[in-house]
């Protein structure tokens, strides 16, 4: 024998696997309400989202493949007035920033509508749409631009940073020196200590006036000297130019004669002729 359902039991809905249609506040929900409100608003959606008038325009025309060099300005300024319409509906003050654009299209369609005029020149007036054409590729080029630099790898969204944490002892500890090392540090500092060392430099005192008498005691006796006789290599530059003024003295005071064969010949030195 069935036992009898309960009376409520015909009035709750179907449920399959015990899974309730949906669940509100965490309670079970096993059938729609009949009493809930929907706002008329609430369900509309934008299929797209412009970042401005440049962008629908740009939009339209490349979603009909619209070649932007030659563009139909009435079929474009047909959907873009649509779409103008659409949105003065929920945003006046959104749709007066492509209300801008909507009277620059109708002035351009208008100007093509009349039959150009010649400049001043003769040449063929420029076309209405060179400047819209204009300002379109130049945006487009910026936002291809925008799109390639937001696809590059960015901190926080694409990677993050790595941060390791070193934990270091408050007393370093400093590695042993052996006596070896102690050594070859020890010589290092001597040789730089030879390299710093200075040189002290003396003055020799030379007389031109001794010099004149050396000079004349060495041709004493002798008719004639090689030039280069009378100089002592092994003293020293200095004593070098201190013996050649002493010879140009003496040539001065017409004590020494200085002769030549000819030119490029050996120059001799010889004491100066005095008659008794």
């Amino acid at each position: 024998m069935l036992a009898e359902a309960p009376p409520d039991a015909a009035n709750e809905p179907a449920v399959v696997d015990n899974i309730a249609v949906a669940r509100l506040y965490g309670e079970p929900l096993f059938a729609m309400p009949t009493d809930l409100y929907i706002p008329p608003d609430a369900l509309e959606v934008f299929l797209e989202a412009f970042e401005g008038p440049l962008d629908l325009l740009l939009y339209l025309i490349r979603k009909q493949n619209f070649n932007i060099l030659d563009i139909p300005m009435a079929s474009v300024t047909r959907q873009y007035l649509a779409y103008v319409d659409q949105i003065r509906k929920t945003n006046l003050e959104l749709a007066s920033e492509y209300l801008l654009m909507a009277a620059m299209l109708i002035e351009i369609k208008s100007r093509m509508l009349l039959p150009p005029k010649k400049s001043v020149d003769g040449q063929d007036a420029e076309d209405p749409r060179a400047e819209l054409v204009r300002r379109l590729i130049e945006y487009e080029q910026m936002k291809l631009a925008a799109a390639r630099i937001d696809q590059l790898p960015l901190i926080g969204r694409d990677f993050l940073r790595a941060q390791v944490v070193i934990e270091q002892s408050l007393a370093p500890r400093f590695p042993d020196v052996d006596a070896d090392e102690l050594r070859a540090a020890w010589g290092d500092i001597l040789k730089r200590a030879t390299l710093n060392q200075h040189h002290h430099i003396t003055r020799e005192q030379l007389s031109v006036r001794e010099h004149m008498s050396i000079v004349l005691r060495t041709l004493q006796g002798r008719r004639f000297a090689m030039f280069e006789e009378l100089f002592d290599v092994t003293r020293g530059p200095q004593v070098l130019v201190v013996t050649f003024i002493a010879m140009l003295e003496l040539a001065r005071e017409h004590l020494l004669e200085v002769t030549q064969a000819e030119a490029f010949a050996p120059i001799y030195v010889r004491l100066a002729y005095s008659p008794a």
